[in-house]
Protein backbone atom coordinates (compact mmCIF):
# COMPACT_ATOMS: atom_id res chain seq x y z
CA UNK A 1 0.00 0.00 0.00
CA UNK A 2 1.47 3.56 -0.91
CA UNK A 3 0.49 6.99 0.54
CA UNK A 4 -0.34 8.11 3.91
CA UNK A 5 -2.30 6.09 6.68
CA UNK A 6 -2.57 4.69 10.24
CA UNK A 7 -2.39 0.56 10.08
CA UNK A 8 -2.36 -1.46 13.54
CA UNK A 9 -2.28 -5.13 14.42
CA UNK A 10 -2.97 -7.19 17.32
CA UNK A 11 -1.67 -9.80 19.06
CA UNK A 12 -2.33 -12.57 22.33
CA UNK A 13 -0.40 -14.09 25.01
CA UNK A 14 -0.01 -17.74 25.37
CA UNK A 15 -3.21 -17.67 28.23
CA UNK A 16 -5.47 -16.41 25.74
CA UNK A 17 -8.29 -19.23 25.73
CA UNK A 18 -8.05 -19.19 22.03
CA UNK A 19 -3.91 -19.59 22.04
CA UNK A 20 -4.47 -22.29 25.48
CA UNK A 21 -6.41 -24.24 22.56
CA UNK A 22 -3.91 -24.05 19.53
CA UNK A 23 -0.95 -25.22 21.69
CA UNK A 24 -3.34 -27.88 23.51
CA UNK A 25 -3.97 -28.84 19.85
CA UNK A 26 -0.47 -28.42 18.64
CA UNK A 27 0.92 -30.22 21.97
CA UNK A 28 -1.18 -33.62 20.89
CA UNK A 29 0.31 -33.35 17.26
CA UNK A 30 3.74 -32.36 18.33
CA UNK A 31 3.60 -35.58 20.78
CA UNK A 32 2.17 -38.05 17.82
CA UNK A 33 4.69 -37.17 15.43
CA UNK A 34 7.42 -37.27 18.05
CA UNK A 35 6.43 -41.07 17.58
CA UNK A 36 5.22 -41.35 14.30
CA UNK A 37 5.95 -38.92 12.18
CA UNK A 38 3.41 -40.57 9.54
CA UNK A 39 0.66 -40.07 12.05
CA UNK A 40 -2.47 -38.00 10.66
CA UNK A 41 -3.41 -35.25 12.87
CA UNK A 42 -6.37 -32.67 12.69
CA UNK A 43 -6.96 -32.08 16.64
CA UNK A 44 -9.44 -29.49 17.68
CA UNK A 45 -10.06 -27.68 21.29
CA UNK A 46 -12.33 -25.77 22.85
CA UNK A 47 -12.18 -24.47 26.39
CA UNK A 48 -14.86 -22.74 29.01
CA UNK A 49 -15.32 -22.42 32.42
CA UNK A 50 -14.14 -25.70 33.77
CA UNK A 51 -13.63 -27.74 30.93
CA UNK A 52 -11.56 -28.70 27.89
CA UNK A 53 -12.75 -30.43 24.97
CA UNK A 54 -10.46 -32.25 22.54
CA UNK A 55 -11.63 -33.47 19.44
CA UNK A 56 -11.05 -34.29 15.67
CA UNK A 57 -9.74 -36.74 13.61
CA UNK A 58 -6.27 -38.76 14.39
CA UNK A 59 -4.66 -42.12 12.48
CA UNK A 60 -1.45 -43.27 14.28
CA UNK A 61 0.30 -45.99 15.95
CA UNK A 62 1.43 -43.64 18.89
CA UNK A 63 -0.43 -43.23 22.22
CA UNK A 64 -0.81 -40.14 23.78
CA UNK A 65 -2.07 -39.74 27.31
CA UNK A 66 -4.45 -37.03 26.43
CA UNK A 67 -5.68 -36.00 29.60
CA UNK A 68 -1.92 -35.81 31.02
CA UNK A 69 -0.94 -33.64 27.72
CA UNK A 70 -3.36 -31.50 28.10
CA UNK A 71 -3.25 -30.73 32.25
CA UNK A 72 0.61 -29.83 31.52
CA UNK A 73 0.12 -27.82 28.85
CA UNK A 74 -2.58 -25.64 30.72
CA UNK A 75 -0.38 -25.59 33.33
CA UNK A 76 2.78 -24.78 31.78
CA UNK A 77 1.12 -21.88 30.47
CA UNK A 78 0.59 -20.36 33.76
CA UNK A 79 -3.11 -21.38 35.00
CA UNK A 80 -1.82 -23.13 38.22
CA UNK A 81 -3.27 -20.57 40.56
CA UNK A 82 -7.31 -21.58 42.01
CA UNK A 83 -7.44 -17.95 41.69
CA UNK A 84 -7.38 -17.17 38.28
CA UNK A 85 -10.71 -19.94 37.99
CA UNK A 86 -9.08 -22.42 36.46
CA UNK A 87 -6.34 -24.95 36.99
CA UNK A 88 -4.81 -27.75 34.49
CA UNK A 89 -5.20 -29.98 37.66
CA UNK A 90 -8.49 -29.17 38.28
CA UNK A 91 -10.53 -28.64 34.65
CA UNK A 92 -12.46 -31.04 33.52
CA UNK A 93 -11.89 -32.70 30.18
CA UNK A 94 -13.91 -34.48 27.54
CA UNK A 95 -11.96 -36.72 24.38
CA UNK A 96 -14.29 -36.90 21.62
CA UNK A 97 -11.39 -38.05 18.70
CA UNK A 98 -12.12 -40.18 16.18
CA UNK A 99 -10.48 -41.20 12.93
CA UNK A 100 -9.52 -39.80 9.40
CA UNK A 101 -11.79 -40.62 6.95
CA UNK A 102 -11.08 -43.09 4.55
CA UNK A 103 -12.56 -41.16 1.51
CA UNK A 104 -9.40 -38.55 2.61
CA UNK A 105 -6.86 -40.99 3.06
CA UNK A 106 -6.90 -42.53 -0.08
CA UNK A 107 -6.14 -39.15 -2.04
CA UNK A 108 -3.48 -37.83 0.61
CA UNK A 109 -1.66 -41.46 0.92
CA UNK A 110 -0.93 -41.40 -2.89
CA UNK A 111 1.49 -37.81 -2.43
CA UNK A 112 -2.12 -35.62 -2.85
CA UNK A 113 -3.17 -32.58 -0.79
CA UNK A 114 -5.05 -33.34 1.97
CA UNK A 115 -7.81 -30.29 1.63
CA UNK A 116 -8.82 -27.74 -1.38
CA UNK A 117 -8.10 -24.48 -0.26
CA UNK A 118 -6.20 -21.70 -0.88
CA UNK A 119 -2.83 -20.21 1.05
CA UNK A 120 -0.80 -17.01 1.18
CA UNK A 121 2.55 -16.11 2.00
CA UNK A 122 3.79 -12.72 2.52
CA UNK A 123 7.18 -10.73 3.16
CA UNK A 124 8.78 -7.19 3.17
CA UNK A 125 11.04 -5.20 3.97
CA UNK A 126 9.95 -3.47 7.02
CA UNK A 127 11.52 -5.10 9.50
CA UNK A 128 14.44 -7.53 9.91
CA UNK A 129 12.25 -10.45 10.02
CA UNK A 130 10.61 -9.04 7.33
CA UNK A 131 7.53 -9.34 8.22
CA UNK A 132 5.27 -5.73 8.42
CA UNK A 133 6.02 -3.93 11.81
CA UNK A 134 2.49 -3.64 13.38
CA UNK A 135 2.40 -7.63 13.66
CA UNK A 136 5.90 -7.74 14.70
CA UNK A 137 5.72 -5.29 17.51
CA UNK A 138 2.75 -6.58 18.37
CA UNK A 139 4.20 -10.49 19.06
CA UNK A 140 6.89 -8.67 21.23
CA UNK A 141 4.68 -6.81 23.30
CA UNK A 142 2.96 -9.68 24.00
CA UNK A 143 6.06 -12.23 24.46
CA UNK A 144 7.14 -9.78 26.66
CA UNK A 145 4.08 -9.47 28.84
CA UNK A 146 4.44 -13.36 29.56
CA UNK A 147 8.00 -12.50 30.48
CA UNK A 148 7.39 -10.14 33.22
CA UNK A 149 4.88 -12.48 34.38
CA UNK A 150 7.05 -15.76 34.49
CA UNK A 151 9.74 -13.96 35.66
CA UNK A 152 8.18 -12.39 38.51
CA UNK A 153 9.13 -9.09 37.17
CA UNK A 154 5.83 -7.70 37.57
CA UNK A 155 3.79 -10.92 39.72
CA UNK A 156 0.60 -9.30 39.82
CA UNK A 157 0.05 -10.18 36.06
CA UNK A 158 -2.23 -13.28 35.18
CA UNK A 159 -2.12 -15.68 32.01
CA UNK A 160 -4.80 -13.65 29.36
CA UNK A 161 -3.50 -10.72 27.62
CA UNK A 162 -3.62 -8.81 24.97
CA UNK A 163 -1.21 -6.53 22.62
CA UNK A 164 -2.47 -3.96 19.94
CA UNK A 165 -0.09 -1.40 17.77
CA UNK A 166 -1.12 0.77 15.45
CA UNK A 167 1.87 2.40 13.28
CA UNK A 168 1.17 5.36 10.99
CA UNK A 169 2.96 5.06 7.33
CA UNK A 170 4.24 7.88 5.19
CA UNK A 171 4.48 7.50 1.69
CA UNK A 172 3.95 3.59 2.03
CA UNK A 173 6.22 2.78 5.45
CA UNK A 174 6.34 3.11 8.92
CA UNK A 175 7.22 6.90 9.97
CA UNK A 176 5.98 6.48 13.98
CA UNK A 177 4.10 4.56 16.55
CA UNK A 178 0.95 6.26 16.99
CA UNK A 179 -0.52 3.58 19.64
CA UNK A 180 0.22 1.04 21.73
CA UNK A 181 -2.42 -0.91 23.73
CA UNK A 182 -2.18 -3.50 26.36
CA UNK A 183 -4.95 -5.27 28.05
CA UNK A 184 -3.54 -7.42 31.02
CA UNK A 185 -5.44 -10.00 33.22
CA UNK A 186 -4.04 -9.20 36.87
CA UNK A 187 -4.50 -10.09 40.81
CA UNK A 188 -6.63 -6.94 42.69
CA UNK A 189 -3.75 -5.68 44.48
CA UNK A 190 -3.25 -3.33 41.90
CA UNK A 191 -6.68 -2.23 41.87
CA UNK A 192 -7.59 1.58 43.35
CA UNK A 193 -9.81 2.31 46.54
CA UNK A 194 -12.58 2.05 44.57
CA UNK A 195 -11.82 -1.50 43.40
CA UNK A 196 -12.75 -0.42 39.52
CA UNK A 197 -9.42 0.43 38.34
CA UNK A 198 -5.77 -0.68 38.51
CA UNK A 199 -3.80 2.51 40.05
CA UNK A 200 -1.35 4.71 37.93
CA UNK A 201 1.73 3.53 39.73
CA UNK A 202 0.94 -0.42 38.02
CA UNK A 203 0.13 1.55 34.63
CA UNK A 204 3.55 3.23 34.68
CA UNK A 205 4.95 0.08 35.65
CA UNK A 206 3.75 -1.94 32.45
CA UNK A 207 4.36 0.74 30.24
CA UNK A 208 8.12 0.62 31.53
CA UNK A 209 8.66 -2.94 31.96
CA UNK A 210 7.07 -3.91 28.72
CA UNK A 211 6.43 -1.47 26.55
CA UNK A 212 9.50 0.84 26.64
CA UNK A 213 11.99 -1.86 26.13
CA UNK A 214 9.94 -3.27 22.96
CA UNK A 215 8.90 -0.13 21.24
CA UNK A 216 11.79 1.12 19.29
CA UNK A 217 12.21 4.80 20.98
CA UNK A 218 12.56 6.68 17.72
CA UNK A 219 8.97 5.52 16.74
CA UNK A 220 7.29 7.16 19.82
CA UNK A 221 7.23 11.05 19.75
CA UNK A 222 5.15 13.58 22.30
CA UNK A 223 2.13 11.89 20.14
CA UNK A 224 2.23 8.87 20.96
CA UNK A 225 -0.21 7.08 23.03
CA UNK A 226 0.03 4.34 25.67
CA UNK A 227 -3.48 3.20 26.74
CA UNK A 228 -3.16 -0.03 29.78
CA UNK A 229 -6.87 -1.77 30.23
CA UNK A 230 -8.35 0.84 29.17
CA UNK A 231 -11.40 -0.70 30.79
CA UNK A 232 -10.30 -0.23 33.90
CA UNK A 233 -9.34 -3.39 35.53
CA UNK A 234 -8.71 -7.33 33.73
CA UNK A 235 -9.04 -9.49 36.87
CA UNK A 236 -11.54 -12.44 35.98
CA UNK A 237 -9.60 -13.43 32.60
CA UNK A 238 -8.95 -16.95 30.83
CA UNK A 239 -11.20 -19.28 30.09
CA UNK A 240 -13.62 -17.97 32.91
CA UNK A 241 -14.45 -14.95 31.08
CA UNK A 242 -13.91 -16.38 27.61
CA UNK A 243 -14.29 -19.47 25.69
CA UNK A 244 -11.41 -20.71 23.68
CA UNK A 245 -11.23 -22.31 20.46
CA UNK A 246 -8.70 -23.87 18.07
CA UNK A 247 -7.71 -21.31 14.64
CA UNK A 248 -9.57 -18.67 15.78
CA UNK A 249 -6.51 -16.00 15.86
CA UNK A 250 -5.42 -16.70 11.90
CA UNK A 251 -5.04 -13.24 11.76
CA UNK A 252 -2.94 -12.60 14.56
CA UNK A 253 -0.83 -16.48 13.12
CA UNK A 254 -0.23 -14.85 10.12
CA UNK A 255 -0.28 -11.07 8.89
CA UNK A 256 -1.59 -9.20 11.13
CA UNK A 257 -3.67 -7.94 8.57
CA UNK A 258 -1.28 -6.63 6.31
CA UNK A 259 -1.82 -9.55 3.52
CA UNK A 260 -4.11 -11.53 2.31
CA UNK A 261 -5.09 -14.82 4.46
CA UNK A 262 -7.01 -18.12 2.77
CA UNK A 263 -8.72 -18.66 5.62
CA UNK A 264 -7.72 -21.92 7.07
CA UNK A 265 -6.26 -22.41 10.19
CA UNK A 266 -3.01 -23.90 11.19
CA UNK A 267 -2.83 -25.33 14.64
CA UNK A 268 -3.56 -29.23 15.23
CA UNK A 269 -2.70 -30.21 11.62
CA UNK A 270 -0.42 -32.82 10.31
CA UNK A 271 1.95 -30.93 7.36
CA UNK A 272 -0.27 -33.23 4.84
CA UNK A 273 -2.72 -30.75 5.67
CA UNK A 274 -2.29 -27.84 2.90
CA UNK A 275 -3.92 -25.24 5.14
CA UNK A 276 -0.75 -25.25 7.03
CA UNK A 277 1.71 -26.50 5.00
CA UNK A 278 1.66 -24.35 1.85
CA UNK A 279 0.78 -21.18 4.13
CA UNK A 280 4.49 -22.16 5.22
CA UNK A 281 5.64 -23.06 2.21
CA UNK A 282 4.21 -19.26 1.02
CA UNK A 283 5.79 -17.61 3.57
CA UNK A 284 9.59 -18.99 2.68
CA UNK A 285 8.96 -18.08 -0.83
CA UNK A 286 7.78 -15.17 -0.52
CA UNK A 287 10.88 -14.14 1.82
CA UNK A 288 13.10 -15.81 -0.28
CA UNK A 289 11.70 -13.73 -2.99
CA UNK A 290 12.70 -10.23 -1.04
CA UNK A 291 15.79 -11.46 0.49
CA UNK A 292 16.78 -12.18 -3.15
CA UNK A 293 16.21 -8.21 -4.01
CA UNK A 294 14.11 -8.75 -6.79
CA UNK A 295 10.93 -6.86 -4.60
CA UNK A 296 10.26 -5.25 -2.03
CA UNK A 297 7.09 -6.64 -1.36
CA UNK A 298 5.94 -10.09 -2.04
CA UNK A 299 2.71 -12.00 -1.69
CA UNK A 300 2.51 -15.55 -2.89
CA UNK A 301 -0.85 -17.02 -3.73
CA UNK A 302 -1.01 -20.99 -3.91
CA UNK A 303 -5.17 -23.01 -4.03
CA UNK A 304 -5.15 -26.90 -4.16
CA UNK A 305 -7.70 -29.55 -4.84
CA UNK A 306 -8.08 -32.44 -2.19
CA UNK A 307 -6.17 -35.64 -3.34
CA UNK A 308 -3.91 -33.49 -6.23
CA UNK A 309 -0.18 -32.93 -5.79
CA UNK A 310 0.65 -29.91 -8.06
CA UNK A 311 -1.42 -26.54 -7.17
CA UNK A 312 -3.90 -25.82 -9.08
CA UNK A 313 -2.61 -22.14 -8.94
CA UNK A 314 0.55 -20.11 -8.37
CA UNK A 315 -0.29 -15.95 -8.23
CA UNK A 316 3.14 -13.49 -7.32
CA UNK A 317 1.89 -9.96 -7.00
CA UNK A 318 4.82 -7.29 -5.44
CA UNK A 319 2.47 -4.12 -5.27
CA UNK A 320 4.88 -2.53 -7.90
CA UNK A 321 7.86 -3.24 -5.66
CA UNK A 322 8.89 -5.99 -8.09
CA UNK A 323 12.61 -5.04 -10.19
CA UNK A 324 12.29 -7.37 -12.42
CA UNK A 325 8.12 -8.63 -13.99
CA UNK A 326 6.36 -10.99 -11.94
CA UNK A 327 5.50 -12.91 -14.65
CA UNK A 328 9.80 -13.77 -14.70
CA UNK A 329 9.48 -14.48 -10.42
CA UNK A 330 6.93 -16.65 -10.96
CA UNK A 331 8.58 -18.79 -13.59
CA UNK A 332 11.72 -18.93 -11.03
CA UNK A 333 9.52 -20.20 -8.58
CA UNK A 334 8.11 -23.02 -10.15
CA UNK A 335 11.89 -23.66 -11.60
CA UNK A 336 13.67 -23.91 -7.89
CA UNK A 337 10.60 -24.94 -5.23
CA UNK A 338 8.61 -27.89 -5.27
CA UNK A 339 4.97 -27.03 -4.37
CA UNK A 340 3.61 -30.43 -4.00
CA UNK A 341 2.49 -31.84 -0.19
CA UNK A 342 5.38 -34.47 -0.65
CA UNK A 343 8.03 -31.38 -1.94
CA UNK A 344 6.96 -28.76 0.61
CA UNK A 345 7.08 -31.65 3.89
CA UNK A 346 10.72 -32.91 2.45
CA UNK A 347 11.97 -28.87 1.68
CA UNK A 348 11.27 -27.72 5.18
CA UNK A 349 11.66 -30.84 7.06
CA UNK A 350 7.95 -30.60 8.83
CA UNK A 351 7.88 -34.17 10.15
CA UNK A 352 9.14 -33.23 13.21
CA UNK A 353 7.75 -32.36 17.00
CA UNK A 354 8.08 -28.19 16.35
CA UNK A 355 4.85 -27.36 16.15
CA UNK A 356 3.60 -26.14 19.25
CA UNK A 357 6.29 -23.42 19.64
CA UNK A 358 4.43 -21.73 16.35
CA UNK A 359 0.88 -21.84 18.74
CA UNK A 360 1.98 -18.21 20.31
CA UNK A 361 3.59 -15.39 19.40
CA UNK A 362 3.14 -15.77 15.40
CA UNK A 363 3.85 -18.48 13.14
CA UNK A 364 6.31 -16.19 10.76
CA UNK A 365 8.79 -13.42 11.01
CA UNK A 366 10.46 -16.09 13.84
CA UNK A 367 13.91 -16.77 14.75
CA UNK A 368 13.79 -20.11 16.03
CA UNK A 369 15.74 -22.72 14.19
CA UNK A 370 12.67 -24.77 13.80
CA UNK A 371 11.24 -22.46 11.96
CA UNK A 372 12.53 -24.03 8.74
CA UNK A 373 10.16 -21.53 6.31
CA UNK A 374 12.14 -18.51 7.50
CA UNK A 375 15.32 -19.52 5.90
CA UNK A 376 16.67 -17.22 3.13
CA UNK A 377 18.68 -20.13 1.68
CA UNK A 378 17.22 -19.61 -1.74
CA UNK A 379 17.67 -16.13 -2.23
CA UNK A 380 21.00 -16.52 -3.96
CA UNK A 381 19.81 -18.60 -6.56
CA UNK A 382 16.66 -16.71 -7.37
CA UNK A 383 18.83 -13.63 -7.74
CA UNK A 384 21.87 -15.19 -9.82
CA UNK A 385 18.90 -17.00 -12.23
CA UNK A 386 16.85 -13.72 -12.87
Amino acid sequence: MAGDFLFTSESVTEGHPDKLCDQISDGVLDEILRQDPKGRVACETFVTVGLVIIGGEITTTAYVDINNLVREVVEDVGYTDPAYGFTGATCGLLNAIGSQSPDIAQGVDTGGAGDQGLMSGYACRETREMMPMPIMLAHKLAKRLTHVRKKGILGYLGPDGKSQVTVEYKGGKPARIDTVLISTQHTEEILNRTGKKITRNAIAEIIDAVVRPVVPKRMIDRKTKFLVNPTGKFVIGGPVSDTGMTGRKIIVDTYGGMATHGGGAFSGKDPTKVDRSASYMARYVAKNVVASGLAEKCTIQLAYAIGVAEPVSLMVFCDRSQKVPEGRITELIRKHFDLTPHGIIKTLDLLKPIYRATAAYGHFGRTEKSFTWEKTDMAKTLAKDA
